[in-house]
Formats: C-alpha cells, sequence, structure tokens
C-alpha cells in the first residue's frame, strides 16, 4: 500500500523501517540547504519535514502497521513538531494505493465554510476586500477536517487503533521538542500577529513575548491535553466532545463563525482521482477541493509539447517555459476551480490533451506574457458530455 498526502509521490525500497526527515531534530539548528542523500529501506519508509514525525510513522511500520496507520500517526506527530503547516484544526488531502487491487483512493477533508459564512464577508463597506479580516481574523477560519480526515483514513483502510496512532504524539507534546532554525525565524517573523492573541503568545513563546531561539525546548501543554482526550475519547470528541466546546468558545468571544453545529456536520468525501500521462508514465493525483492536481496536470499536458529535456534542466529557456505554462494554468484556476459539492468544475476539459495542445501553442519561447494579459481558456468543448506534504510506503508495495 502506497499512501501520499497531498498528492506528491515518493519510491524508495530499503533493508529495514527508514524514518527520513528533512531536518535533523538533534541538530535543530541546521537549515534547509543541507546535504540531501539517497535512503533506502525494504519494509517501508517515512518521509516528512521533520525528523521526529517521520520516526514516529516509521515505528507504526515496525510494528506491524500498514502505510495509513503510519501517515496518520505521522500527521498528527507534525502538529506537534511543525506548528506551522502540522495541524489538527487544519484540513487536507489524501491519495491512498491499494496495490491488491491496484486502484487509488482520494480522501478529501479540506475545511468547509461555517454555516454563517457568504459571499461578501470579507468586503468592506465600500465593496473592496477587506485582507485583514479575509487573512488573519477568527471570521476566515474553516470548519476543521484533519482529525475527521485522518481519522477516516485509518478506520476504513488502516489495521490499527486510534489510540495506538495518537500516544507517541502526547509524549512530544509533553515532554518538548527542540527548535529548528526555520521554527524560530517563523515565529520570530509573525511575532506581531501570533503574539496579539494571548494563547498563540503563551503556546509559541517564552515569557513577556520572547521568541524561542534555534536548539531550545518548546513544551506545549494545552497541545497534549487535546491529543490525551483524542487519544482517550476517539476522533468524535474533537466534534462533538469538550474540543469542540473549547472552539465554539474562541469562536464566539473572537468574532469568527464555527458553531457547534458546524463541527458536528463536517463530513469527509472520498472522491475520484485525477489522472493523465506524461512522455509514457501515469499521473495519479487529487482532484478538486484541490487544485493542484488538475493544474499539475495541465500543465504536465502543456509540456508534452515542448522539448523540455533538451532545453535543460533550469536554463534560462527552461525557465522562461515554466513560468508561461504555470502563468497559462493558473488563469484557468482562478476562473474555473472551486468545490466541487456546489460548483461545476470542467475537470475533463482543464486536463484534456487536446485542450493543452491548444493552450501550448499560445507560449511564445522568445518573450514574457505579461499576466495582466493572460486569460483563462475555454475548456468546455473539451468536456465529455456524460492542495504539510508527507509520503509513506509499507511493505506491501
Amino acid at each position: 500500500m502506497l499512501l501520499n498526502l497531498v498528492a506528491v509521490s515518493l519510491v524508495s525500497t530499503a533493508p529495514n523501517v527508514i524514518a527520513h526527515g528533512h531536518v535533523n531534530e538533534s541538530a535543530a539548528v541546521i537549515r534547509y540547504d543541507t546535504i540531501h542523500h539517497p535512503v533506502i529501506g525494504k519494509q517501508g519508509m517515512v518521509s516528512s519535514q521533520r525528523m521526529l514525525s517521520s520516526q514516529i510513522g516509521a515505528d507504526i511500520l515496525s510494528k506491524g502497521g500498514n502505510a495509513v496507520d503510519a501517515a496518520v500517526a505521522t500527521g498528527i506527530a507534525l502538529a506537534v513538531t511543525l506548528p506551522r503547516a502540522g495541524n489538527l484544526g487544519g484540513g487536507g488531502f489524501m491519495l491512498v494505493h491499494l496495490a491488491d487491487k491496484q486502484k487509488t483512493i482520494a480522501i478529501d477533508y479540506r475545511e468547509m465554510a461555517p454555516s454563517a459564512a457568504d459571499r461578501d464577508m470579507f468586503l468592506d463597506s465600500k465593496g473592496n476586500v477587506d485582507n485583514q479580516k479575509a487573512r488573519f481574523s477568527h471570521a476566515s477560519s474553516g470548519v476543521p477536517g484533519t482529525v475527521a480526515g485522518l481519522a477516516h483514513a485509518l478506520e476504513k483502510y488502516g489495521t490499527m487503533s486510534w489510540k495506538e496512532v495518537v500516544e507517541p504524539s502526547i509524549k512530544l507534546a509533553e515532554e518538548g521538542i527542540l527548535v529548528s532554525y526555520d521554527l524560530s525565524e517563523n515565529l520570530k517573523s509573525r511575532h506581531a500577529w501570533l503574539t496579539a492573541n494571548p494563547a498563540t503568545a503563551a503556546a509559541f513563546y517564552k515569557a513577556n513575548k520572547v521568541p524561542y531561539e534555534a536548539g531550545e525546548v518548546l513544551v506545549q501543554p494545552d497541545l497534549a491535553k487535546t491529543l490525551k482526550r483524542l487519544a482517550k475519547h476517539g476522533p468524535k470528541e474533537f466534534y462533538h466532545g469538550k474540543t469542540a466546546e473549547l472552539i465554539a468558545q474562541e469562536m464566539r468571544k473572537q468574532g469568527g463563525l464555527i458553531t457547534m453545529e458546524d463541527l458536528a456536520n463536517y463530513k469527509v468525501a472520498e472522491r475520484e482521482v485525477v489522472t493523465t500521462t506524461y512522455r509514457g508514465y501515469e499521473v495519479v493525483s487529487m482532484p478538486p477541493t484541490s487544485s493542484g492536481g488538475v493544474h499539475v496536470a495541465q500543465m504536465l499536458n502543456i509540456l508534452e509539447h515542448h522539448p523540455v529535456k533538451q532545453q535543460g534542466f533550469g536554463s534560462a529557456k527552461n525557465l522562461h517555459l515554466l513560468s508561461e505554462t504555470m502563468k497559462l494554468a493558473y488563469a484557468d484556476r482562478s476562473k474555473y476551480l472551486g468545490d466541487p459539492d456546489h460548483f461545476d468544475v470542467p475537470v475533463d476539459g482543464l486536463t484534456s490533451k487536446a485542450y493543452a495542445k491548444a493552450l501550448s501553442q499560445a507560449i511564445s519561447l522568445s518573450k514574457a506574457t505579461p499576466s495582466s494579459e493572460i486569460n483563462p481558456g475555454n475548456p468546455a468543448p473539451y468536456e465529455s458530455p456524460d492542495t504539510t506534504h508527507f509520503s509513506v510506503m509499507d511493505k506491501f508495495g
């Protein structure tokens, strides 16, 4: 079973279970531009942005768990080790490949809009977008899907209990993690915003709102309490229990929209994957509500019509082609992508080889086209009539 979160593939092989993290926590001051090297493992592999999280996933594989068990444990651990992206209060996407059935499942657990949300909620009195409200207020929070999505995957495709995959992260939150260089810099760069809220100031800064330095220890007692509740009472606790009550209470106090009813009504969706081919390789990716899968497929389809290899990786011609291709895809993304439960997304048209050929002919290889001059295409004629990343592979393929 190969499982991949947020639609990016990792394929490796090796003599034992390997945990591969982007940054070594025992040397937390090392930056991202460290030496990369091949990693091999016969029983399985876990790759994430934090070694501690990857190790938790690898330990699950060593205990006999499958790729889904390890991925869920890794995802929960990232909520502790990678606060800027790992989460319990966000959402995500998951691709699960079932080797025995040669089938790939897309699990959509993206955040949902609260029931009180409306189209104009982020417009000011003059009809202009209020960026502060849209990006940094409690009103911009969607109903979280991470816990429900991970629980759904574990129950349907995993082999271990919810408690077994949650418990390793409790110790991490209670005993603390070494602050990495990037976490330290991230907290410094967002100091004014995060310290404006007493809760986040207490959670991520030292006394008097002093930022942590790389190599210091960050303990997260409140997160540990939440994880303990989830381990004891199960994932439904997040949507119906004390955690849900705490979320709704915070929203009421700070002008957010999420209610207990919104949390109770959250649903995970399984969807059909997006597929294409690229120079003989099959590409399988996440469908909407993620925009990544559709437009990665679209961009690959466009690039097939150009001599990418001959241009040379990183050459001026190659970078020009990539940027022009991305401009076309992102113009379509802005116009056509949305929630398929509420919006007709022309996936077949956008990922059509014929449509990509038409778009490829609009690319000038001799000059850059200003983004302001690029309009969305029309994928309708090509329609059939009838978006934190980690990867896990187990020994079952």
